[in-house]
């Protein structure tokens, strides 16, 4: 049991390491008002598959990272990232059997993906309406195609194909490394 939390807490600095390097390093694609930083939600799917407070962690992290890197907005949608990270891990903490069933670990990610969504609209759309942070081009786009668009559709998307490849490297490092199975609470 010791040695599990130790485990656990070396992991989670290690997903907090590269959630905090992801927004240095990784490429940035800007689409209008949405950003995409290219595998930013991998650490965060990876420490949802091990704990909520694992994961809790790695989205503080993360956040921090995005704080340091970037503005405001993209900063505060990241921090937002919380809430569906820890709906995931609760999800997955109740019923681990979803990691092994690959219907309903889509279904979950479909969830998850339009949760995320929803959260980075809301956080998005105060700097919308305040017409604040968004160019007269990105405003002349209106609130649908801007915000519900491009953030909530583009952050579904992308939150997807994220979840994907941490299942995909989950799926991997589980069944080639029995002890990493043993970490989940």
């Amino acid at each position: 049991m010791y040695g599990k939390r130790i485990m656990q807490m070396v992991l989670a600095g290690v997903l907090c390491a590269v959630g905090m390097a992801v927004p240095m390093f990784m490429p940035k694609i800007v689409l209008g008002p949405m950003s995409f930083t290219l595998a930013s939600h991998v650490p965060i799917f990876l420490a949802m598959f091990i704990s909520p407070l694992i994961t809790l962690a790695v989205c503080i992290g993360s956040a921090l990272g995005f704080f340091v890197t970037t503005p405001l907005i993209i900063a505060l949608r990241a921090a937002s990232h919380v809430v569906f990270a820890i709906l995931g891990a609760w999800i997955l903490r109740r019923k681990p059997e979803i990691l092994q069933r690959p219907l309903s670990l889509l279904l979950l990610n479909v969830l998850l993906a339009a949760v995320h969504g929803l959260c980075e609209v809301l956080v998005v759309s105060p700097f919308f309406f305040a017409g604040s942070m968004f160019s007269v081009q990105q405003m002349a786009g209106g609130y649908v195609m801007s915000v519900l668009v491009l953030v909530g559709g583009g952050t579904m998307l992308h939150s997807f194909i994220d979840f994907s490849i941490a299942a995909a490297l989950w799926q991997a490092v589980s069944s080639a490394v029995p002890q990493v199975k043993q970490l989940q609470d």
